[in-house]
């Protein structure tokens, strides 16, 4: 399949109720998605880089502009045979896995509308179902909290995250341990707290939590494997484990006893499936980590937590609990035992509302062979 051009849009999609961590507040999502324009076929891929550069260093200003000016260059005009020749074409720009994985993930796409396969398989996925799992964010009290909470689990699904912060923390985990003593409850702490908490953390473990999820510094290993000593509540990193060495390293010493995987993250499909192969290997369990994807993204995740060490129920939530409309047709659904239902349709498996896509709009650009 030959890369003949690829188009950059920026949507901006209201979220059905703010959602906020430990870096803050968003109640509108900015979402950079592209299109590899391939031989009459389209592959679809979503950049997961936020507004602002805290979860990493990535921002949509600058996904953008380093797709323009370096990636898609590196990529137009050139023949690909499957997805997984991307990183290797994207490689002489360092970093900006989540600008790359827009890229890639849209190259695995187009691979798999080409071959008349789902995704999934292409990914050598072997899961029909799903499990889901929520994540909650901080909210303006512990009634309202409680609330979502309720409705959430309701909903049916399989697993209740809290993010967490200091002064945030330990009252609220009381309360809702309280009101639901077996639902499977973690908390994902964004890299809020350091070492000098570790007797605060230590008193997490009272509340039977399934994980802890990056309670320290977003880039740290050693120290995360210190905490892990002390606490009985498993630890899981997420912003630490940027590439398949990274969780070989944080596995080997000890650092984690889960793994998140984010496409975005760890720069594709291609590298979120070595880092989940590093983990089987360890015999450490991974689940597939939300960033508030629009339903691109989001088909982008159901397809890869169909591999087998995906053994969490993962953030891939239904495109409802976010958007009042997404952008893919069917939407995401949950069904009310916490399951999301695999498709058989080739490439991602969900069709595009093309028409919503427009209105929802903002900016668009569209690099060409002779641009450049």
């Amino acid at each position: 399949m030959k890369i003949e051009a690829i188009t950059l849009l920026e949507l901006q999609i209201p979220l059905v109720h703010f959602f906020e961590t430990s870096f803050g507040r968003t109640y509108t999502r900015r979402v950079l998605l592209l299109t590899l324009h391939c031989d009459g076929l389209e592959g679809w891929g979503e950049c997961t880089a936020g507004e602002d550069p805290y979860y990493s260093e990535e921002y949509i200003e600058g996904a953008w502009d380093v797709i323009v000016r370096y990636l898609g260059p590196s990529l137009i005009g050139r023949t690909l045979s499957a997805g997984r020749e991307v990183p290797a074409l994207l490689a002489k720009v360092r970093e900006n896995r989540m600008a790359k994985a827009a890229l890639e993930n849209a190259a695995w796409d187009a691979e798999a509308q080409e071959k008349g396969i789902p995704l999934w398989r292409l990914l050598n996925g072997t899961q029909r179902e799903v499990a889901c799992g929520v994540s909650i964010g901080i909210q303006d009290s512990h009634d309202q909290l409680m609330q979502k909470i309720e409705t959430e689990h309701a909903a049916g699904y399989q697993r209740i995250k809290l993010k967490v912060k200091p002064g945030w923390d330990v009252d609220v985990l009381a309360k809702v341990r309280a009101r639901w003593p077996d639902i499977l409850l973690s908390c994902d702490a964004n890299s809020a707290y350091t070492l000098d908490d570790m007797e605060h953390l230590k008193t997490f473990d009272r509340f039977k939590l399934l994980m802890i999820e990056q309670p320290l510094w977003s880039d740290d290993f050693y120290f995360h494997a210190r905490l892990q000593k002390q606490l009985h509540t498993a630890i899981c990193l997420d912003e630490a484990i940027r590439s398949s060495r990274d969780a070989e390293a944080a596995l080997e010493l000890g650092a984690c006893r889960i793994v998140n995987v984010k496409v975005g993250r760890v720069g594709g499909l291609t590298d979120a499936i070595a880092v989940h192969d590093v983990a089987q290997r360890f015999g450490v369990p991974v689940w597939c980590g939300g960033m508030l994807e629009s339903g691109v993204g989001r088909s982008h995740n159901v397809a890869l937590s169909t591999l087998p060490n995906f053994k969490l129920p993962g953030d891939v939530s239904a495109s409802k609990r976010y958007w009042k409309e997404d952008i893919i047709e069917p939407e995401v659904e949950v069904s009310p035992q916490g399951t999301i239902a695999i498709t058989d349709k080739p490439g991602r498996g969900y069709e595009l509302r093309r028409d919503l896509i427009e209105r929802l709009t903002v900016r668009k650009e569209t690099l060409r062979a002779a641009s450049f």
